[in-house]
């Protein structure tokens, strides 16, 4: 199967280390204020070489709402009955009853732009 933009995946973060972070979000993250991030190592608060363990969702300033989530699991459903294409995604959710967050049913349209917006 080629790649799919439209495939979520969900990450849990496990580990065994006494000295993992018990934190689901990053809530120091700031919004970059130029369009390209620093890359020079150790510059910010997000990590510090040799410091820090890089956990999956060090980057989101939130965690993950009860929309979120539900949209993940609905996804899993709609991609483990065999959707590939937007249409088949789209007919997935509305068919397992999972709405937009105005209740109403998706559209492909609706799907692509609130891909746009959680992907953002």
């Amino acid at each position: 199967m080629d790649f799919n933009p439209y495939l979520l995946a969900k990450v849990q973060f496990i580990s065994t280390s006494d000295n993992a972070l018990n934190c689901d979000h990053n809530p120091q993250l700031k919004p970059w204020l130029t369009p390209t991030p620093n890359n020079v190592a150790g510059k910010g608060k997000i990590e510090v070489p040799g410091q820090m363990s890089n956990i999956v969702w060090q980057n989101r300033t939130a965690p993950p709402s009860d929309y979120e989530n539900g949209l993940g699991d609905a996804l899993e459903l709609v991609f483990n009955g065999g959707a590939e294409t937007p249409e088949q995604i789209v007919a997935g959710l509305n068919q397992h009853g999972f709405r937009m967050t105005n209740g109403q049913p998706w559209t492909t349209a609706s799907f692509d732009t609130e891909m746009a917006r959680l992907g953002a």
